[in-house]
Order: structure tokens, then sequence, then C-alpha cells
């Protein structure tokens, strides 16, 4: 019966529903009528609507989140409660509401108090609702049209303005470039750390990179490379990479960027039983390599798109068909499906539409979001000679974060 009336309120009718002393016998109980608000207990948790949001609060969740003295350090923003010692069968002994505020109180008299607004944010019924990082998705056109700036480097490097423009501009569209760069590998080491420890990978910590075919790898030679992400065998990929061209004596040689987080777009729109399938299915990638000093063997586990299972929003595209490992984490039936579904994701990646093709040159440093921008280059000829390296995502999303920007 309550299911039958709490629909009913969803359509539009709460506030009248909430109003009267024959609501409150039937144990449902509302604060002032402007505030939208009403709850009822149940036998395992509080059912609280606010605005246009309905959550379901366990009580021994509300209990383990207290913000009280005693329960969180508002110094140092961590637990003081001992999670493990919250009774899970505990249930409030009283439950009061008024106008911003949730107020409980649990057996050992301890009162806990929430605000409205903290709860409809920190919710799983609120975290549904919300991104956890804001993207424009783009195809070349787009990209193209919203005419997003270069940072020039000493804007970069010396002003938070320009650091903060540059990270915003990465944030959106997991690209960005830095402008007037000194042609060394050691200025584009002091403009990689202006947001982010580098991560040393076993390509070392500053790479160069030419066609010499120094490594085991494609990409020490002159061969075009097709779109792919880096380190799909690390079991967690490097977050962002950065190319800076220091030289090339020849043709040919440009950098192909790909939005794979558009590209999965467009796949979920068009086939989601496709997407469901390439976020859900493990594969390994594997980097076996053998050539003079370098001996390494590198195994990554990981779908090709992983999502935040609360809101489905992807976060990370693995997308390397050069590294990819025999499929052998899925059962036959399965891995028909899933090669349907990787040729729906490969066809979006490879539209013409969807390519945006740069010419690097020196001084012009790019950084591109490994987790989400696929890069790729045509052949060339000739001396060229690129230098980069890796950071360390989180440091990058942290030093966003210090500036104000949602990351």
């Amino acid at each position: 019966m309550w299911c039958q009336r709490l629909a009913w309120l969803l359509r539009g009718s709460w506030a009248r529903r909430c109003a009267g002393r024959a609501a409150a016998a039937r144990g449902l109980h509302t604060a002032p009528r402007a505030l939208r608000c009403a709850w009822r207990l149940h036998g395992d948790h509080l059912e609280l609507r606010y605005g246009n949001t309905l959550m379901r609060l366990d009580f021994v969740w509300l209990r383990d989140h207290c913000r009280s003295a005693s329960c969180y350090n508002a110094k140092t923003n961590q637990r003081s409660l001992d999670t493990a010692s919250v009774d899970l069968a505990i249930r409030p002994q009283a439950v009061r509401v008024d106008e911003s505020t949730l107020f409980l109180t649990w057996p050992d008299g301890h009162v806990t108090r929430y605000g409205l607004e903290w709860l409809v944010k920190n919710s799983y019924e609120g975290q549904q609702k919300q991104v956890m990082h804001p993207r424009i998705l783009w195809n070349a056109e787009i990209y193209r049209q919203a005419q997003v700036p270069s940072i020039d480097c000493r804007h970069f490097l010396e002003t938070d303005e320009g650091l903060k423009e540059f990270l915003q501009n990465f944030l959106l569209y997991g690209i960005a470039f830095v402008e007037n760069v000194t042609p060394t590998k050691e200025d584009t080491e002091i403009l990689a750390e202006r947001i982010s420890i580098i991560r040393e990978t076993i390509y070392g910590r500053m790479w160069y990179f030419t066609s010499d075919f120094s490594r085991g790898d494609t990409a020490y030679t002159k061969l075009a490379l097709d779109r792919h992400t880096d380190t799909t065998y690390f079991q967690e990929p490097c977050g962002i990479q950065v190319f800076h061209c220091l030289k090339h004596e020849g043709t040919g040689g440009r950098t192909l960027l790909v939005d794979g987080f558009h590209a999965a777009e467009q796949v979920l729109r068009r086939a989601p039983e496709h997407f469901e399938l390439l976020s859900r299915v493990p594969l390994k990638h594997e980097y076996v390599e053998s050539v003079g000093g370098c001996h390494n063997h590198m195994i990554g586990v990981g779908p090709v798109l992983n999502v935040y299972p609360w809101n489905n929003e992807l976060y990370l595209i693995r997308y390397n068909n050069y590294d990819r490992a025999v499929i052998n984490t899925v059962p036959h039936d399965v891995v028909r499906r899933w090669y349907h579904a990787h040729r729906a994701l490969t066809t979006e990646l490879r539209r013409p539409e969807n390519e945006l093709w740069v010419k690097l040159k020196p001084g012009k440093a790019l950084f591109v979001d490994n987790w989400r921008v696929l890069h790729g280059r045509e052949a060339f000829t000739g001396y060229r000679q690129l230098c980069g390296c890796y950071l360390t995502r989180d440091d990058v999303l942290n030093t966003a974060r210090l500036l104000g920007l949602q990351a």
C-alpha cells in the first residue's frame, strides 16, 4: 500500500499528501510544506524525500557517517569512529527534521546531525544524478569550432590563472597545448612538473622517442600507428602523456587524436548492449620485450570501457589492438558477442569525422588524457625526435581541485 501511495506522491502531489494529522497517523512525517520534505522509518533504513530526491538511507550508514566531534576529525577530514564497533542492527530512537537538518538520536543517547543538502549530495540517489567529471565530448569539427586556445608557456609556468585555464581545457576536452616551450627535454620536464609528479615506468622518467627501434615497440619505427591508448598492459594505465616534438627533418608524422569517450557515447546511443558488454568483459593486454638491455613482460587486466557502477559514467577506455593478449577470460558464446561490440566501437573510433590531425612542432607541447583520448600517427620520413613522459593522474586532478576545478 505504501508503494502505491509513494508512486502517487512522486507524480507531483507530495505536498498535498504530507499535510495533516492523517499523514502522521500513517507514519509519514513532514517538515514545513515549503521545504517539500517528508520521511518514513522502515525496518533497516530511513526513507527521506527532500526536493526532487527520494533517498533510502541505511541506519548503519547514517551512524557511520556522523560528523560530530567524537566521530569525525574536522581538522584532518578523517573518520574517528570505529565502523566495526557499530551495531549492524542499530536503529535510531528518535528522528526529527527541521528546515535544513536531520537529527537522529541513537540508543546510547548520541545525536547525529545531517544537513539535508549534504544528504542529497552524498546519498546514493544523489550521486546517481551527478557527474564526477564534467566533459565536452568532441569530434574534429566540434573541437575546431570550440577554438580552444593554447596556453603560453610563461603564463602556464608563472601564474595560477594560466595553469587553471590550461587544466580547465584539459579536463573538458582531454587534450591541451602549451606554446613557446624551449625545445629541450629539460624544459619539457619543467613543464610537466608544473601539474604533476612524473611517473617513472619501464621507459624511464623522461624519454626520447626516435625511429631507431631501440625498444620492442612499433612506436619506435617510422610506420603509421593506428589509434590507441598507451600502457594498457599496466594494471593501472598511465593517466596523462606529454608529447613534445624537438626536431623533424622530413615529411609526414602528423599526430592523430580521437575522443574515445565520444565514440563510446555513440555506441551507447546506438547499441547499449554493446556498451554494456565492453564495460563488463575483462581482457588481458600484454607487453613482451627483449631488446638490448630491456627485458620486460607486463600484463594488465581490465575491460575496454570502465564505468562508475552507480551512474554508468565512463572514466577510462583501454583500447590497444597491438597489445591485446589472447582472449581467454570469457567463454565462447560471450567471445562472439564481444567481437561484435568491439567492431561497433572500432567503427566509431575510425570515422573520419572523429579524427583530429595535428602537426606537432618544436615549441608546442601536447598533453593527452590517456584514459580518454586515443592517439596515433601517420608514417613519416627523415629524422624525427620527440620527448615526453607520463604523469600521475591523481596529482593532475589534485592540482586542478586545489585551483577550484571539478576533477
